[in-house]
């Protein structure tokens, strides 16, 4: 499988994560990211025994976009450390079904996962094993009944968008776990890790990356080419 990488140095492997592949190795027994990574590297540096490659962060197995690994210890660490303290910028692009009464809000829920599910929950009885989730969105633009936001993740919640999401009424076009109701089965999920931006953790220097999704439905309503979303990622 070919991995798209969209930067890479010494320390640091940005790689866009394709559609419906495992991050790290599941009971699927499916190839995941991590594994396809190594090899790679394996292959393309000729380096014997194991590789050193750090999973920091995670995204949902059916969703693409952008993620950053570490290539040594000393910047998984930092980086590690630098989502801890919610330093890293990261966006994403989704497409809701619905228009959002405001074209831009923050969203903040308490959530809870039920592992026997799979499946992440909002409460509102301040049970104690909830976790804070804080998002804001922006609507980019709205046809057809859909609605194109970029999101600007705060805390990194299992499943978050996609339940804060469903919660407010615009459940992200394609979730089968959140908007089952409104998506069509086999559908695929319209949401994509747009871009990361951070202080590289060894040079410190600004780095930022992105990674725009397939031209296929319900992409294909906007030409996203087109779009000035660093403008709207700097709101």
């Amino acid at each position: 499988m070919k991995i798209p990488i969209l930067y890479e140095d010494n320390h640091l492997l940005f790689v866009e994560k394709p559609i419906n592949v495992p991050v790290q190795e599941d009971s699927s027994r499916d190839p995941d990211l991590l594994t396809l990574l190594k090899a790679d590297l394996k292959i393309r540096y000729q380096k014997p025994g194991n590789v050193y490659l750090a999973l920091v962060h995670r995204l949902d197995r059916p969703v693409g976009g952008a993620m950053v690994f570490g290539k040594t210890s000393k910047a998984a660490s930092r980086l590690s450390d630098m989502i801890r303290r919610q330093v890293i910028e990261r966006r994403y692009l989704a497409i809701v079904h619905g228009i959002p009464s405001k074209t831009k809000d923050q969203l903040l829920h308490y959530l809870y996962k039920d592992k026997a599910q799979n499946k992440v929950f909002v409460d509102t009885s301040n049970y104690s094993e909830t976790k804070k989730a804080v998002l804001d969105y922006q609507v980019i633009e709205s046809k057809q009944g859909f609605s194109l936001l970029s999101i600007k993740l705060h805390t990194g919640r299992p499943h978050q968008i996609r339940v804060q999401l469903s919660t407010v009424g615009h459940p992200i076009v394609g979730d089968q776990k959140y908007g089952n109701q409104k998506s069509k089965p086999g559908q695929q999920i319209a949401l994509w890790a747009h871009s990361l931006s951070l202080e590289h953790p060894v040079k410190r220097e600004p780095l930022s990356v992105q990674s725009l999704p397939p031209t296929r439905f319900p992409w294909d309503l906007w030409d996203l080419a087109a779009l000035d979303l660093s403008c709207i990622n700097r709101q």
